[in-house]
């Protein structure tokens, strides 16, 4: 199903189309696609995953070029990490699923240090942002191998390739 509804800009206030549509993803429950784009420059798309499944830890270790690009699907509620780089993204309020590649998991993390290395305070720390933005450019290049983590307790993520490992997560102490 697909449908539209007319919404106002919320950058410039002219009028914008927002598109939805429901689609069916193997492995996984139905989810929303919602999406708007303004002449200004506004841009939103999100998915919205209609259902919860176990909770599912996917571990892929990431060593040669081809393994780039394979297909990693995110849900509002999972948290990626790459810790040979010491990168970390938690779900929060304003987390937004996505469906990309490893490729595009290490561009979203290396944007995030691109504007980390913006309001650096001091050197040591500026020094750090550069060393992980080398090691991201490294692995894209397929000269920096890593483990890519993908954790999710509502068991909507994965990473999808027969390289990765599906395990269920340790439980969290509280």
């Amino acid at each position: 199903m697909l449908a539209s509804l007319p919404q106002v800009c919320p950058v410039c206030g002219e009028e914008i189309t927002v598109t939805y549509h429901r689609e069916i993803i193997p492995y996984f429950s139905d989810i929303f696609i919602i999406s708007a784009a303004c002449e200004c420059g506004y841009r939103f798309a999100d998915i919205i995953i209609l259902g919860e499944g176990d909770p599912v830890r996917w571990t892929m270790k990431v060593d040669d070029p081809d393994a780039l690009s394979v297909r990693v699907v995110r849900s509002t509620s999972g948290r990626l990490e790459i810790p040979e780089m010491g990168l970390k993204v938690e779900p929060g309020p304003a987390c937004l699923g996505f469906v990309s590649n490893v490729e595009g998991v290490l561009n979203r993390f290396e944007g995030a240090v691109e504007q980390a290395l913006s309001g650096v305070e001091t050197e040591a720390d500026r020094e750090k942002a550069i060393a992980v933005r080398e090691k991201i450019a490294m692995a894209k290049e397929g000269r920096f191998p890593f483990t890519l983590i993908l954790e999710d307790p509502s068991g909507n993520s994965a990473i999808i390739s027969k390289k990765a490992k599906k395990t269920t997560p340790a439980p969290n102490p509280q």
